[in-house]
């Protein structure tokens, strides 16, 4: 699989989903990527920097256009830490967690972002304060989105050969059976 390739699919799937989440300035976006079932392999088996490096790329590229932050998931070795910039880690109030991801313990993603941030740091939880993700290649992110999570679905499906599944956050509905609900918020 050409990288250039998987480059531009990721910052394609990265872009549909800032728009499709209506994404603003200053909001969390979590990913979990398996480079191995990018490379049509079983996730945790054929881990690759590259593939990582690609991915990150493409991401990073859009969410820092759109100046929303990145927190990129590590694999279940780690028991699904994040790393994120320190002062997204100061904005969300999260705890540091001593921890360096290497590409068969944290995962080559979670290795890539820890290289590539300014001031990295892992997080043993967002939380629940993320407002939408991408899970690429079945690394069930959706405990990090904010309450209620909900499938997004966008044009990009895939991500070199791994399945692509999107989230974004929706307010909780209250009220019942007389409510009237916003709907830009659906």
């Amino acid at each position: 699989m050409e990288l250039s390739k998987i480059r531009e699919q990721s910052a394609k799937a990265a872009e549909q989903v800032c728009e499709a989440a209506k994404l603003k300035i200053g909001d969390l976006f979590v990913v979990g990527c398996s480079s191995s079932e990018i490379l049509g392999e079983k996730i945790g088996t054929h881990s690759s920097v590259e593939v990582a490096e690609a991915v990150f790329e493409g991401i990073h590229s859009v969410l820092h256009e759109h100046g929303v932050e990145l927190a990129a998931q590590c694999c279940e070795h780690l028991n699904r830490a994040l790393i994120v910039e320190r002062a997204v880690a100061e904005q969300f109030g999260l705890e540091e967690v001593n921890v360096v991801p290497q590409p068969k313990a944290g995962g080559s993603f979670g290795t890539t972002a820890y290289k590539r941030f300014d001031d990295p740091v892992a997080v043993e939880s967002l939380k629940q304060s993320a407002s939408a993700g991408m899970d690429i290649g079945g690394t069930l992110i959706g405990m990090h989105i904010k309450p209620v999570v909900v499938p997004l679905r966008i044009e990009t499906k895939k991500i070199g050969e791994a399945v692509l599944l999107c989230a974004r956050r929706r307010p909780k509905f209250v009220g019942g059976s007389r409510a009237v609900y916003n709907e830009k918020l659906l």
